[in-house]
């Protein structure tokens, strides 16, 4: 009998074994990347607020455990200057000031109202609700102006109408808007002949803010002043109606 050759097996399918999984490293690179981005926002945003936001934030970090929105924390910072409020409080937030906004003009339509001088005129002063607040906007009709044809001087009834307005709105917190507004008239001055309506409205806007500054508005409410000339015509079939020409108050949300 033949003697037998040895026979060797090697094994081919053993691998050699890591200590650890592949794949995982880059998920804590990821991870540290995010919340350095994070932290980058976070400053950016501390840096873009005013001193009070400031102050506020540090407060917090100094001693957490005594952090409100409504109260002063042990160093005295007041936390009400970081808002936290979202959409939802902020749509309950601006159902409140359409209250307010309610109830200031019941007061102005009463005062106007038990004034015999402002009877006529009272008809000519519209409320609505608009996207950016309350406007309150001042129409002239054919038998009453509030301005002469090309001039931004008010007449009297229309000054002590917006002194009764100033009253009511100075009480606010909201800042306001005051746009001018023109027909479609094109402007004539012989002496000026860069003024027209966009000057006219811009003006007259001027001229109502006096008159509500007069009336107790602070110079710090007031927020803007705006002349459309006749951009914004409210009578569009009807360019050189009456009603064209008017003063607007916007009452805006906070």
């Amino acid at each position: 009998m033949a003697e037998k050759e040895d026979i060797v097996f090697v094994n081919k399918t053993g691998k050699k074994k890591h200590g650890h999984a592949h794949g995982g490293a880059w998920k804590v690179a990821y991870a540290d990347f995010v919340t350095a981005m994070m932290a980058l926002f976070i400053v950016l945003w501390i840096l873009a607020q005013n001193e009070e936001v400031k102050k506020a934030v540090a407060g917090y970090f100094k001693d957490p455990s005594s952090f409100s929105i409504n109260f002063k924390n042990s160093s005295g910072i007041k936390n009400s200057a970081i808002d936290l409020s979202f959409v939802g409080n902020k749509n309950i937030d601006k159902e409140a000031q359409k209250a307010k906004f309610e109830k200031m003009k019941e007061e102005i339509q009463k005062e106007l109202s038990k004034n015999p001088e402002f009877e006529k005129l009272s008809k000519q002063i519209e409320f609505k609700m608009v996207d950016e607040g309350l406007r309150i906007e001042m129409l002239e009709s054919a038998n009453n102006v509030f301005f002469e044809i090309g001039s931004a001087k008010l007449n009297p009834e229309a000054e002590k109408i917006l002194l009764k307005i100033g009253g009511e709105i100075k009480s606010l917190p909201n800042k306001i808007v005051v746009e001018g507004h023109t027909d479609s008239r094109t402007y004539n001055q012989n002496f000026r002949k860069d003024y027209d309506n966009y000057y006219l409205s811009t003006d007259r806007a001027n001229a109502a803010r006096i008159a509500l500054e007069k009336g107790g508005v602070p110079d710090k409410q007031i927020d803007e002043i705006r002349g459309y000339a006749d951009k914004r015509l409210r009578d569009k079939n009807n360019p050189f109606s009456v009603v064209n020409r008017r003063i607007s108050i916007i009452v805006k949300y906070l």
